[in-house]
C-alpha cells in the first residue's frame, strides 16, 4: 500500500515541475501584455482672468459718434464686415469706407485689416453696428492738417481733376483744392495737363464747420526748391574761386560802405570803400564809379560764402601786392536754374 502512495506522489511531483516549467517567466508576460497608455494630462481650469480682455470690450459701452478700432472679418459685394470684439459686429458700406472716389474696396480691403471707424447708428436693421470708416477717416484727418498748416510739413498728392480755377486732389482720403495761381511757379494755361501729376504740396487753408475747406500749395514748395538749389549752386561756384585770383565784373550797387560787384552766375562780392581806388581815400564809391561800370577785381578773401574784393591792389605797385603774373580767372558757365514745373518735380513720379 505505501508503495502505491509513493508512486502517485511521484507522479503528481513530476506533472508539477512540468507545468511550472511550461509557465512563462513574468518579463515574457510583461512583454507580450498589450501597452496601456498613461492618462493625458487635464488641461488646467480657464479662470475669469483669461476672459478679461473680452469680457471688458464686450461689455463697454457704445455710442454715436464713438472713434473705435476693428478688424475687417469679411467683405460682401456691398459692405465690409468689421469684428468690434463686441456683443455685435459693425458694417462698413462701400460708399462709406474712403471719401477718394478712386478708391477700390475689392482692390485695397482684405480680411484681417485694422480699421477706424465712426459708429453712425447702433443697429443697422439686422442686428450690427453700422460704421463710417470714411467719417473716422476725415475726422482724424482734419486734426493732422491743422498741424501740418501750423509746422508746414509738404506732403505729395495727385491731380486727379481740373476745375474752375484750380486742381482737385485727395490728401488722406479728403477732397482738397489747389488754386491754379497754386501749381506752378509760372502762369499755368492749361491746367489738365497737371492732372495725374504727382505733386509737393503745403497745407494752407482749413476750414472744418461745416464747410470742409481744405486748400494746398505747391508754389511754396517748388520755390524754397528753387531757392535751395540756386543756394547749391552758388556754393559750388564760390568754392571754385581762389583767393588772390583777378576777375571781370559788373557794378551792381554802390553803398556808403562800398561797392557791390557781380562776378556772373549770381555771385557778386563787395569791394570795400578803401579798396576802390589807390590814389587817395575816396568819400564814396560814387565819385569813382557808377553802376554797370565793368571793372577788374582781385579777390582778397572769401569767408561764410562772402566775397572781399579789391581794386586798389591791382593798382598798387608794391612787390608783395602785386605780382608780377597774376592769375585771371573766368567763372565757369552753369546752366541757368530752371524755374518750371517740369524740371523742379524731375525725379517725382507720375502716375
Amino acid at each position: 500500500m505505501s508503495e502505491v502512495i509513493e508512486a502517485t506522489a511521484t507522479e503528481e511531483l513530476a506533472a508539477a515541475a512540468e507545468a511550472i516549467a511550461a509557465t512563462p517567466d513574468i518579463e515574457e508576460i510583461a512583454a507580450e501584455a498589450p501597452a496601456v497608455e498613461a492618462p493625458a494630462k487635464e488641461a488646467p481650469a480657464e479662470s475669469m482672468e483669461d476672459y478679461q480682455n473680452e469680457l471688458n470690450s464686450s461689455m463697454r459701452t457704445l455710442k454715436v459718434g464713438d472713434i473705435v478700432d476693428g478688424t475687417v472679418a469679411g467683405i460682401s459685394d456691398t459692405d465690409v464686415t468689421v469684428d468690434l470684439g463686441y456683443y455685435a459686429e459693425g458694417i462698413i458700406r462701400f460708399a462709406d469706407y474712403s471719401g477718394d472716389p478712386s478708391f477700390s474696396v475689392k482692390e485695397s480691403v482684405k480680411p484681417g485689416d485694422p480699421v477706424k471707424a465712426v459708429v453712425k447708428r447702433m443697429d443697422d436693421g439686422h442686428g450690427n453696428i453700422l460704421l463710417s470708416r470714411k467719417d473716422a477717416e476725415e475726422k482724424l484727418a482734419w486734426e493732422k492738417f491743422k498741424a501740418m498748416e501750423e509746422d508746414k510739413s509738404v506732403a505729395e498728392v495727385v491731380v486727379k481733376e481740373a476745375v474752375k480755377g484750380g486742381v482737385v486732389a485727395y490728401l488722406d482720403g479728403v477732397r482738397a483744392f489747389i488754386p491754379a495761381s497754386k501749381l506752378s511757379l509760372n502762369y499755368v494755361e492749361d491746367l489738365n495737363t497737371f492732372v495725374g501729376q504727382t505733386i509737393p504740396v503745403r497745407v494752407i487753408q482749413t476750414e472744418r464747420d461745416g464747410k470742409n475747406k481744405l486748400v494746398l500749395s505747391s508754389r511754396e514748395v517748388l520755390r524754397e526748391r528753387a531757392n535751395e538749389a540756386r543756394n547749391e549752386a552758388k556754393a559750388r561756384l564760390v568754392n571754385s574761386l581762389q583767393v588772390g585770383s583777378v576777375i571781370e565784373g559788373t557794378v551792381e550797387s554802390l553803398q556808403d560802405y562800398g561797392a557791390f560787384v557781380g562776378l556772373g552766375n549770381g555771385i557778386d562780392g563787395l569791394v570795400h570803400v578803401s579798396q576802390i581806388s589807390s590814389k587817395g581815400r575816396i568819400k564814396h564809391p560814387k565819385d569813382v564809379l557808377n553802376v554797370g561800370d565793368k571793372v577788374k577785381v582781385k579777390i582778397t578773401g572769401i569767408k561764410d560764402g562772402k566775397i572781399s574784393l579789391s581794386m586798389k591792389a591791382l593798382d598798387d605797385k608794391a612787390p608783395e601786392e602785386h605780382p608780377a603774373e597774376e592769375e585771371k580767372v573766368v567763372l565757369p558757365k552753369v546752366e541757368k536754374i530752371s524755374t518750371n514745373l517740369g524740371s523742379l518735380l524731375k525725379g517725382f513720379k507720375f502716375d
